[in-house]
């Protein structure tokens, strides 16, 4: 039997001192702040405020989704992506359709699909003499506006959710400025077929707001660099999401590329559509394990990966077409079979990307007590940031005792900074620790969350 954590008979210290200081000289009000730590196991509550109370969790929201993914699909559950051809092939020429049917697999990087490729020229097919079908119907198909979250639709992490998504669906802009010839030469990373990218200007000014002063235009067909890029910048990097491009044209301007590098030969139109009944499997691309992918997605708080992990859950628990409300009921009756009432859970796309999802400390906390008692808590607890050494936790308490001694996520939005997982006290005693801030200054409160997790460590 699972134990969940419980209210102690023992009256909580509402806040330590250390952090209600923390707090004062950050101007946050208590009452915007929610926070709840308890001894995993059920054991004594050492701090409670608000711990009932609607948050707004950030990126914290991903533990939610991520844990309900270990247990309902298993640590070593893995995405398949499928190629099948429609057509009678003659030598290595096929005339017909090379199918691809994607089931959403997260990590489907360029590096993976140059090796699927190579898998299918293997059997034989160099010439396609027909289309290029993309089977994305595991998802269902809604509206996604990438700008609807920050009016910033180019972000990298306003990428949709997609059933054959490649590579994030991201373009990386390297600039290299060339004082010698007067240029700035580019590199696009994955190179995309007949994707021209004009460079921008080179100057000789400070490198300051660089990215404003590239004025670009990243459109459907070609990329262009209005402005100008300084030789003081040196060598950098811009990952851009191309979002005038359909998942389909990008997925098509890679393929075309990769597929040319490896000899073969395509010039057919590219298409959305479904494996037909005489569609037949050529070879078929199997992901990294679930419990890899879960590292990249709280470690690093890879927003575009747990949205493409909420839909999966509806899939194939569902087994209809993946939608972000399918996977949200799935992941509240989960939550419902392990005794954890949650009645203020709001879930729109489970990455915490989001100005409507809503959690309370007392309901992460007792999910992440539950955790703490499945067959999964190691693989749930090593996809934490290590405090002061890796993830979105490497460059904080770096000298201070808790460092090492914490899995800690972090979330972290406009108004909005929190923290939830496990600490490890000096005692051996291990706790649950959240704490949640959402108020216009959040952005101060990092000193309030840290002088927790540093006070657990010594007190608990």
């Amino acid at each position: 039997m699972v134990t969940l954590l419980t209210a102690c008979t023992a009256p909580p210290i509402a806040l330590p001192p250390v952090v209600e200081e923390a707090l004062k000289q950050s101007e946050i009000p208590i009452q915007a702040t929610g926070v709840y730590v308890q001894e995993v196991g059920g054991g004594q509550v050492m701090a409670a405020s608000n711990p009932n109370a609607s948050f707004n969790p950030a990126s914290t929201m991903k533990l939610v989704t991520s844990s309900a993914a270990l247990e309902l699909l298993g640590p070593t559950f893995t995405w398949k992506t499928q190629a099948f051809a429609d057509g009678k092939q003659v030598g290595d020429v096929l005339f017909g359709d090379l199918i691809f049917k994607g089931t959403g697999d997260p990590k489907l990087v360029v590096e993976n699909l140059w090796l699927f490729l190579r898998r299918i020229r293997a059997h034989g097919i160099r010439d396609i003499r027909g289309s290029l079908v993309l089977d994305r119907s595991a998802f269902q198909e809604l509206p996604f506006d990438p700008a609807a979250f920050d009016g910033d639709p180019g972000r990298a992490y306003n990428v949709g959710p997609d059933a054959l998504l490649l590579n994030y669906k991201a373009l990386g802009f390297r600039f290299l400025p060339d004082p010698a010839t007067g240029k700035v030469h580019m590199i696009v990373d994955p190179p995309l077929a007949g994707y021209p990218v004009v460079p921008p200007t080179l100057s000789r000014d400070e490198c300051g707001n660089w990215r404003a002063k590239l004025a670009p235009m990243v459109e459907s067909g070609r990329a262009r660099f209005a402005g100008t890029y300084s030789t003081a910048c040196g060598d950098r990097t811009w990952y851009f999401h191309p979002y005038q491009m359909s998942g389909s044209q990008y997925f098509a301007a890679v393929f075309r590329h990769i597929w040319g590098e490896l000899g073969g030969t395509f010039n057919g139109e590219v298409r959305d559509g479904i494996v037909p009944p005489s569609g037949r499997l050529i070879t078929e691309w199997e992901s990294v394990s679930l419990s890899e992918v879960i590292r990249d997605i709280n470690k690093y708080s890879n927003n575009v990966m747990a949205r493409q992990l909420l839909l999966t859950i509806a899939g194939n628990v569902t087994k209809l077409p993946a939608t972000p409300d399918h996977g949200a009921a799935v992941v509240r009756t989960w939550l419902t079979n392990k005794g954890i009432d949650a009645p203020e859970l709001s879930i729109e796309n489970g990455a915490g990307l989001s100005r409507i999802e809503r959690i309370s400390p007392l309901t992460m906390a007792r999910l992440l007590g539950a955790v703490f008692q499945s067959p999964t808590m190691p693989e749930f607890m090593s996809s934490l940031p290590l405090v002061g050494y890796d993830g979105t936790m490497r460059q904080r308490l770096r000298t201070r005792n808790v460092a090492g001694y914490a899995h800690i996520k972090t979330g972290m939005l406009n108004e909005v900074r929190a923290i939830a997982g496990y600490v490890l006290a000096a005692s051996g005693k291990r706790y649950v620790a959240v704490f949640m801030i959402n108020h216009p200054n959040a952005a101060r409160g990092q000193a309030a969350q840290d002088a927790l997790l540093q006070w657990i460590y010594e007190r608990g």
